[in-house]
């Protein structure tokens, strides 16, 4: 059967912005570094058009010498977090195999945990954004790459690399906005659904991978008519595969060799152990593992995206939009948090938000030490910096998801004559 493209249906709006459903079509083509946006966001209405030429010359400096710079020392970085990865969740299931106290049993799931917070964050997320092609090696390519999470690799990189990054915090075209499913800005109107904004994103949270891996079927498109049901029945095999291959692993393969190797060896040392008994504290370490890592992994995310202070913007602010003023909207709609090292590659560096929304193709490593370029470029244009402490940032994110659950009277009466 041949694929046809279809009409959108009449009637059919994205759900997060009350808005007709967006084509969701990659900006294709390099964007001029001169010319005239036709609105320029509030926080960026002082830059004139030159201010803006410059700002953008700068950063593409800042880039082309991070670019020039990659060599032998990145891929050494990437190549020992690879290993240290595998080394941290196969101690972690060893631990969990021999586990016979809750304290053993819980640094098995630490270590479980934060092997899959690594894959997942450091890895997973910046490999598949191309960060480490350049190294020509198969074994660490965007194409080649598949993570540790339910969500199909190919899939995400479509939703996230190719539209979110594109169309950063525009309603109506970046529908990262709100995963879909939260209120997450007051440009979004207000509905009735709203109201469960917080207990939503605390269910989201510790089944983050699954919400992500839903909102990257894109129900929202096919519904609209800009998928076919031949694209959508494919991403749903895709999806299938990736999640029954996921849910093998974690919750049968690996609960059944923890119970035949722990049993064995406790056989051998005299220590016998019951089968079923293994088999459920590795069942159980294991989902404790990974709900683990999505709490983690949507922390980070929504710290990066929904604190106070980012912006988000109207599809006119994108009218002649230049590659300055691309920046600009990527510093504007994005947060950063303060932190140690260590915690920078917990997060896979998306502590350094800001940056990584600037040059999302820039190894992660390198973003520790453009970071503070950008801030001076931030200051010199009278431009906001956004970052602050982790827990700062994670009480203004859930702050504004339980205020933006509670209409305004104005948001009320717009509902109400909808």
């Amino acid at each position: 059967m041949t694929a046809t493209t279809t009409e959108p249906k009449a009637g059919a709006f994205d759900r997060k912005t009350g808005r007709a459903a967006a084509n969701p079509e990659r900006r294709t083509g390099v964007l001029p570094t001169s010319g005239h946006v036709a609105v320029r966001p509030p926080t960026a209405a002082h830059l004139s058009d030159e201010d803006v030429e410059r700002l953008g010359a700068e950063l593409d400096a800042i880039r082309d010498e991070v670019l020039a710079q990659r060599g032998a020392k990145d891929a050494a970085y990437v190549k020992k977090m690879v290993k240290i990865q595998r080394v941290t969740e196969l101690a972690g299931r060893v631990a969990m195999i021999g586990a016979r106290s809750r304290i053993a049993w819980s640094a098995g799931v630490g270590l479980i945990a934060l092997g899959k917070v690594l894959d997942n964050m450091e890895l997973g997320h910046n490999i598949l954004h191309g960060q480490w092609d350049w190294m020509r090696d198969p074994d660490i390519h965007s194409t080649t790459w598949e993570w540790d999470f339910v969500a199909p690799a190919k899939g995400w990189q479509h939703t996230h690399n190719d539209l979110h990054h594109t169309w950063t915090n525009v309603i109506g075209k970046d529908r990262d906005v709100g995963y879909n499913i939260l209120r997450v800005s007051d440009d979004q109107p207000w509905k009735p659904r709203d109201v469960f904004n917080p207990l939503v994103n605390a269910l989201l949270a510790p089944t983050f991978e699954w919400g992500i891996a839903s909102y990257d079927i894109e129900w929202d498109q096919y519904k609209a008519g800009y998928k076919t049901r031949e694209q959508m029945m494919s991403d749903l095999r895709d999806l299938r595969d990736k999640a029954v291959g996921m849910v093998l692993k974690d919750y049968i393969a690996t609960p059944l060799a923890a119970a035949a190797v722990g049993a064995v060896v406790g056989k051998a040392f005299g220590r016998p152990a019951r089968f079923a008994s293994i088999a459920a504290r590795a069942l159980g370490g294991t989902a404790a593992a990974n709900a683990l890592r999505n709490v983690w992994a949507h922390s980070v995310i929504f710290c990066g995206h929904f604190p106070d202070g980012v912006d988000t913007f109207e599809e006119e602010m994108i009218d002649g939009e230049t590659r300055g003023d691309w920046y600009v909207r990527q510093m504007l709609g994005s947060a950063n948090i303060d932190g140690t090292r260590v915690f920078h590659t917990l997060t896979g560096n998306l502590s350094h938000q800001i940056e990584h929304h600037l040059f999302p193709d820039l190894p992660s490593n390198r973003y520790i030490e453009v970071a503070p370029k950008v801030r001076d470029i931030c200051r010199r244009y009278g431009l906001p910096y956004n970052t602050g402490r982790f827990g700062r940032q994670l009480g203004s994110t859930w702050k504004n998801i339980c205020v933006l659950a509670v209409p305004t009277r104005e948001e009320w009466a717009a509902y109400r004559a909808a």
